[in-house]
């Protein structure tokens, strides 16, 4: 569940926000009574659910920090970023990289009060209040021209954010832009709410569209038809804590790998790489 707001306006206590309750699911203090409400209906009707959060988040890191680490992409474009945490992009890929740039893209209200203050300490990032259903406004934004330079490799990254766009909307669509926008080499981080033929997938995708009106689960082919025309690495559109594990996470990578619970399969993650 990342950030991703369809009001604009002001900051409204009264009315939930995605962003605000994933903040509350990872433990975070930018919410609000209503949004603690969502987000207890989670903890309480669904418990364990509060692991899609952290897993989302922990395959995010570890996708930024391998580009970095892995290829010569110093610039990143992050769609639908949500509330800051321990550990945003640009921190992850500066920490390994100092001289990277990232541009956030979010029009959740309370997010770009955060990142406005973040640009206050970092020179090396900006934030585009632009829907991530308009890409080309954000391709064309001052602020992504001024850093992001389409003529080298770029990541971009799709954290939990299609799965709050419609099909009605082209989600593929959108992927395909940004595609056709960068050059080969650049490479594209997705993790996107999993179908999982269940109880449990059917009762959050029902409260997630009863509370914002929208979200769609989508199967593993589903997700990876929306990097069409890209080539997905391995290891391929997986459960998000099976997505490259760090080596020094004895529970993946020994011989006693425990069992991921029903709500640990319910986010995937994938990276995909522009031939």
């Amino acid at each position: 569940m990342a950030a991703m707001s369809f009001e604009g306006s002001a900051i409204d206590p009264t009315r939930p926000s995605i962003a605000r309750v994933y903040d509350y699911l990872l433990g975070g203090k930018d919410n609000y009574a209503v949004d603690r409400e969502i987000g207890d209906v989670f903890k309480r009707d669904l418990p364990g659910s509060v692991a899609i959060a952290f897993a989302n988040r922990a395959a995010l890191t570890r996708a930024v920090a391998q580009i970095v680490k892995t290829t010569g992409i110093r610039q990143f474009i992050d769609l639908g970023s949500g509330l800051p945490t321990a550990d945003n992009v640009h921190q992850v890929a500066q920490r390994h990289a100092p001289e990277s740039r990232v541009v956030y893209v979010d029009i959740d209200d309370q997010v770009l009060v955060h990142g406005r203050a973040l640009l206050e300490e970092n020179d090396r990032t900006r934030v585009v209040a632009v829907d991530v259903r308009d890409p080309e406004a954000i391709r064309s934004h001052p602020a992504t021209v001024e850093i992001i330079d389409f003529a080298r490799p770029v990541a971009v990254i799709f954290s939990a954010i299609l799965h709050h766009v419609n099909d009605d909307e082209d989600p593929a669509g959108i992927v395909r832009y940004w595609r056709d926008q960068v050059p080969s080499g650049s490479h594209f981080f997705i993790s996107h709410f999993r179908s999982g033929d269940n109880p449990e997938t059917r009762e959050a995708e029902k409260v997630l569209q009863q509370t914002f009106g929208r979200g769609r689960w989508r199967t593993d082919a589903e997700i990876a038809s929306l990097l069409d025309g890209l080539e997905i690495l391995d290891p391929g559109i997986v459960p998000a804590p099976l997505w490259r594990p760090d080596e020094s996470d004895h529970r993946w990578n020994s011989g006693e790998q425990r069992e991921l619970t029903v709500w640990e399969h319910l986010i995937a993650a994938g990276l995909a790489r522009k031939p």
